[in-house]
Protein backbone atom coordinates (compact mmCIF):
# COMPACT_ATOMS: atom_id res chain seq x y z
CA UNK A 1 0.00 0.00 0.00
CA UNK A 2 3.02 2.25 0.84
CA UNK A 3 4.74 1.88 -2.46
CA UNK A 4 1.43 2.13 -4.37
CA UNK A 5 0.85 5.72 -2.58
CA UNK A 6 4.23 6.62 -2.82
CA UNK A 7 3.79 5.88 -7.03
CA UNK A 8 0.80 7.69 -7.07
CA UNK A 9 2.49 10.87 -4.98
CA UNK A 10 5.15 10.63 -7.67
CA UNK A 11 2.96 10.65 -10.99
CA UNK A 12 0.45 13.55 -9.36
CA UNK A 13 3.37 15.75 -9.06
CA UNK A 14 4.66 14.79 -12.40
CA UNK A 15 0.95 15.83 -14.07
CA UNK A 16 1.09 19.06 -11.96
CA UNK A 17 4.84 20.24 -13.15
CA UNK A 18 3.78 19.47 -16.71
CA UNK A 19 0.19 21.65 -16.36
CA UNK A 20 1.35 24.49 -14.45
CA UNK A 21 3.79 26.07 -17.64
CA UNK A 22 0.92 25.89 -19.33
CA UNK A 23 -1.99 27.60 -16.84
CA UNK A 24 0.67 29.67 -16.45
CA UNK A 25 1.60 31.10 -19.86
CA UNK A 26 -2.01 30.69 -20.78
CA UNK A 27 -2.78 33.59 -18.12
CA UNK A 28 -0.02 35.57 -18.93
CA UNK A 29 -0.63 35.59 -22.41
CA UNK A 30 -4.61 36.67 -21.59
CA UNK A 31 -3.77 39.40 -19.22
CA UNK A 32 -0.92 40.46 -22.09
CA UNK A 33 -3.98 40.69 -24.42
CA UNK A 34 -6.88 42.06 -22.46
CA UNK A 35 -3.89 44.92 -22.16
CA UNK A 36 -3.54 45.13 -25.96
CA UNK A 37 -6.31 47.08 -26.90
CA UNK A 38 -5.98 49.46 -24.00
CA UNK A 39 -1.98 50.65 -25.86
CA UNK A 40 -4.02 50.29 -29.45
CA UNK A 41 -6.19 53.11 -29.59
CA UNK A 42 -5.98 56.77 -30.31
CA UNK A 43 -6.23 59.10 -27.20
CA UNK A 44 -6.28 62.28 -26.19
CA UNK A 45 -5.09 63.47 -23.23
CA UNK A 46 -4.55 66.83 -21.05
CA UNK A 47 -1.21 67.83 -19.77
CA UNK A 48 -2.73 69.44 -16.94
CA UNK A 49 -5.99 70.86 -16.20
CA UNK A 50 -8.59 71.22 -19.03
CA UNK A 51 -10.94 72.78 -17.38
CA UNK A 52 -14.40 74.23 -18.45
CA UNK A 53 -14.31 77.68 -20.33
CA UNK A 54 -10.13 77.66 -20.36
CA UNK A 55 -7.24 77.11 -22.43
CA UNK A 56 -5.49 73.93 -22.73
CA UNK A 57 -2.54 72.03 -23.83
CA UNK A 58 -3.69 68.43 -25.22
CA UNK A 59 -1.88 65.35 -26.27
CA UNK A 60 -3.02 63.34 -29.33
CA UNK A 61 -1.20 59.67 -28.49
CA UNK A 62 -0.89 57.43 -31.86
CA UNK A 63 0.10 54.12 -31.18
CA UNK A 64 0.85 51.94 -33.84
CA UNK A 65 -0.92 48.34 -33.28
CA UNK A 66 0.28 46.88 -36.44
CA UNK A 67 3.68 44.53 -37.08
CA UNK A 68 4.18 45.18 -40.92
CA UNK A 69 3.34 48.67 -41.56
CA UNK A 70 3.59 52.41 -39.55
CA UNK A 71 1.51 55.20 -39.37
CA UNK A 72 2.24 58.23 -41.61
CA UNK A 73 -1.11 60.29 -41.47
CA UNK A 74 -3.09 61.78 -38.27
CA UNK A 75 -5.93 63.48 -39.04
CA UNK A 76 -8.29 64.95 -36.31
CA UNK A 77 -11.71 66.54 -36.86
CA UNK A 78 -12.48 69.20 -34.10
CA UNK A 79 -15.89 69.21 -32.72
CA UNK A 80 -18.58 71.46 -34.43
CA UNK A 81 -21.27 71.57 -31.27
CA UNK A 82 -18.27 73.51 -29.45
CA UNK A 83 -15.97 75.61 -31.95
CA UNK A 84 -12.40 75.35 -30.65
CA UNK A 85 -11.18 79.15 -31.83
CA UNK A 86 -7.61 78.85 -30.91
CA UNK A 87 -5.97 75.76 -32.18
CA UNK A 88 -2.05 75.82 -32.29
CA UNK A 89 0.08 72.63 -32.77
CA UNK A 90 3.18 72.38 -31.30
CA UNK A 91 5.95 71.05 -33.73
CA UNK A 92 6.82 67.47 -33.84
CA UNK A 93 10.01 66.31 -35.31
CA UNK A 94 9.22 64.01 -38.49
CA UNK A 95 6.05 65.53 -38.97
CA UNK A 96 4.26 68.73 -40.98
CA UNK A 97 1.33 69.78 -40.27
CA UNK A 98 -1.27 71.73 -41.10
CA UNK A 99 -5.05 73.62 -39.61
CA UNK A 100 -7.79 73.81 -41.55
CA UNK A 101 -10.69 76.34 -40.37
CA UNK A 102 -14.17 76.13 -41.65
CA UNK A 103 -16.85 79.33 -41.33
CA UNK A 104 -18.90 78.56 -38.36
CA UNK A 105 -23.29 78.27 -38.87
CA UNK A 106 -23.26 80.45 -36.04
CA UNK A 107 -20.35 83.34 -35.06
CA UNK A 108 -19.44 83.02 -31.33
CA UNK A 109 -17.77 85.22 -29.00
CA UNK A 110 -13.82 84.83 -27.32
CA UNK A 111 -12.30 87.41 -25.37
CA UNK A 112 -14.95 89.84 -26.66
CA UNK A 113 -14.24 88.87 -29.87
CA UNK A 114 -16.90 87.93 -32.33
CA UNK A 115 -15.27 84.90 -34.32
CA UNK A 116 -17.23 83.58 -37.85
CA UNK A 117 -14.71 80.81 -38.56
CA UNK A 118 -12.68 78.42 -36.66
CA UNK A 119 -10.36 75.44 -37.00
CA UNK A 120 -11.84 72.31 -38.39
CA UNK A 121 -9.26 69.64 -38.68
CA UNK A 122 -5.49 69.16 -37.70
CA UNK A 123 -3.76 67.12 -40.19
CA UNK A 124 -0.27 65.97 -39.36
CA UNK A 125 1.58 63.54 -42.39
CA UNK A 126 5.15 61.90 -41.90
CA UNK A 127 7.93 63.57 -43.91
CA UNK A 128 10.10 60.94 -42.88
CA UNK A 129 9.82 56.96 -41.28
CA UNK A 130 6.27 57.75 -39.40
CA UNK A 131 5.18 55.71 -36.21
CA UNK A 132 7.09 52.53 -36.73
CA UNK A 133 6.22 48.93 -35.10
CA UNK A 134 6.16 48.93 -31.72
CA UNK A 135 6.63 52.42 -31.35
CA UNK A 136 4.07 55.10 -30.62
CA UNK A 137 4.04 59.59 -31.19
CA UNK A 138 2.38 62.45 -28.97
CA UNK A 139 0.98 65.34 -31.16
CA UNK A 140 0.51 68.46 -28.71
CA UNK A 141 -1.70 70.53 -28.89
CA UNK A 142 -3.06 74.13 -27.43
CA UNK A 143 -6.45 74.44 -27.20
CA UNK A 144 -9.20 76.85 -26.03
CA UNK A 145 -11.73 78.13 -25.36
CA UNK A 146 -12.95 74.82 -23.89
CA UNK A 147 -16.64 74.91 -23.96
CA UNK A 148 -18.32 75.94 -20.24
CA UNK A 149 -21.60 73.55 -20.36
CA UNK A 150 -20.18 70.42 -21.19
CA UNK A 151 -18.24 67.72 -19.38
CA UNK A 152 -16.07 66.48 -21.92
CA UNK A 153 -14.82 67.11 -26.11
CA UNK A 154 -14.98 64.44 -28.37
CA UNK A 155 -13.18 64.36 -30.92
CA UNK A 156 -12.54 61.85 -34.44
CA UNK A 157 -9.68 60.44 -35.86
CA UNK A 158 -7.87 59.20 -38.50
CA UNK A 159 -5.11 57.10 -38.39
CA UNK A 160 -3.76 56.13 -41.65
CA UNK A 161 -0.50 53.52 -42.29
CA UNK A 162 1.90 53.09 -45.23
CA UNK A 163 0.39 50.39 -46.36
CA UNK A 164 -2.82 52.48 -47.56
CA UNK A 165 -4.98 51.28 -44.32
CA UNK A 166 -7.07 53.64 -42.49
CA UNK A 167 -8.32 53.31 -39.58
CA UNK A 168 -11.47 55.14 -38.14
CA UNK A 169 -11.46 56.13 -34.44
CA UNK A 170 -14.91 57.84 -34.57
CA UNK A 171 -17.16 55.57 -32.54
CA UNK A 172 -19.22 57.16 -29.45
CA UNK A 173 -18.84 55.75 -26.07
CA UNK A 174 -22.10 55.28 -24.49
CA UNK A 175 -21.68 55.71 -20.55
CA UNK A 176 -22.16 52.15 -19.11
CA UNK A 177 -21.90 50.66 -22.50
CA UNK A 178 -19.23 48.54 -23.58
CA UNK A 179 -16.00 50.89 -25.29
CA UNK A 180 -16.29 50.45 -28.72
CA UNK A 181 -13.59 48.45 -31.13
CA UNK A 182 -12.72 51.68 -32.00
CA UNK A 183 -13.34 54.89 -30.02
CA UNK A 184 -12.86 58.26 -30.75
CA UNK A 185 -11.10 60.00 -28.25
CA UNK A 186 -12.54 61.57 -25.56
CA UNK A 187 -11.31 64.94 -23.43
CA UNK A 188 -12.85 64.88 -19.97
CA UNK A 189 -12.75 68.34 -18.52
CA UNK A 190 -12.77 69.71 -15.09
CA UNK A 191 -14.33 72.52 -13.08
CA UNK A 192 -13.94 76.17 -14.41
CA UNK A 193 -11.28 78.43 -13.11
CA UNK A 194 -11.56 81.58 -11.92
CA UNK A 195 -9.43 82.94 -14.17
CA UNK A 196 -11.61 81.58 -17.16
CA UNK A 197 -8.29 80.24 -18.64
CA UNK A 198 -7.33 77.08 -16.83
CA UNK A 199 -4.21 77.14 -14.12
CA UNK A 200 -2.30 76.54 -17.19
CA UNK A 201 -3.84 79.07 -19.54
CA UNK A 202 -0.20 81.47 -19.97
CA UNK A 203 2.03 78.68 -20.93
CA UNK A 204 -1.30 77.22 -23.27
CA UNK A 205 -1.39 80.35 -25.14
CA UNK A 206 2.33 79.96 -25.92
CA UNK A 207 1.76 76.73 -26.77
CA UNK A 208 5.56 75.80 -26.45
CA UNK A 209 6.81 75.15 -22.77
CA UNK A 210 4.12 73.14 -21.24
CA UNK A 211 3.80 71.33 -24.42
CA UNK A 212 7.22 70.09 -24.08
CA UNK A 213 6.85 69.40 -20.03
CA UNK A 214 3.46 67.51 -21.00
CA UNK A 215 5.46 65.06 -23.51
CA UNK A 216 7.64 64.23 -21.02
CA UNK A 217 4.70 63.87 -18.38
CA UNK A 218 2.82 61.66 -20.61
CA UNK A 219 5.47 59.33 -21.45
CA UNK A 220 6.68 58.42 -17.89
CA UNK A 221 3.01 57.82 -17.27
CA UNK A 222 2.83 55.63 -20.03
CA UNK A 223 5.92 53.51 -18.83
CA UNK A 224 4.48 53.48 -15.75
CA UNK A 225 1.07 51.97 -16.92
CA UNK A 226 3.11 49.31 -18.77
CA UNK A 227 5.12 48.56 -15.74
CA UNK A 228 2.19 47.98 -13.99
CA UNK A 229 0.51 45.69 -16.74
CA UNK A 230 3.95 43.73 -16.66
CA UNK A 231 3.92 43.49 -12.96
CA UNK A 232 0.07 42.40 -12.91
CA UNK A 233 1.09 39.60 -15.43
CA UNK A 234 3.68 38.22 -13.13
CA UNK A 235 1.76 38.45 -10.18
CA UNK A 236 -1.30 36.44 -11.59
CA UNK A 237 1.72 33.68 -13.27
CA UNK A 238 2.94 33.21 -9.55
CA UNK A 239 -0.55 33.11 -7.74
CA UNK A 240 -1.69 30.26 -10.26
CA UNK A 241 1.47 28.59 -9.28
CA UNK A 242 1.27 28.92 -5.52
CA UNK A 243 -2.64 28.16 -5.60
CA UNK A 244 -1.34 24.44 -7.48
CA UNK A 245 1.61 23.51 -5.18
CA UNK A 246 -1.01 24.44 -1.91
CA UNK A 247 -3.43 21.61 -3.72
CA UNK A 248 -0.69 19.40 -4.25
CA UNK A 249 0.25 19.47 -0.55
CA UNK A 250 -3.25 19.38 0.55
CA UNK A 251 -3.56 16.42 -1.58
CA UNK A 252 -0.52 14.73 0.01
CA UNK A 253 -2.09 15.78 3.97
CA UNK A 254 -4.98 14.18 3.04
CA UNK A 255 -3.26 10.75 1.74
Amino acid sequence: MAKSQQQSDVSSRRRLARRLPLVGAAAAGSVLLLAGPAFAHVSVQPAGPAAKGGFATVNFKVPNEKDDASTVKLEVTLPTDHPLASVMPQPVPGWKVSVTKAKLAKPIEMEGEKITEAPSKITWTADGKGVEPGQFQQFPVSVGQLPKDADQVVFKALQTYDDKEVVRWIEPTKEGGPEPENPAPVLKLGPAEEDGHGAAGADDKSGATTGMKSTAAASDASASDTTARVLGAIGIVVGIIGVGFGVFAGRRRSA
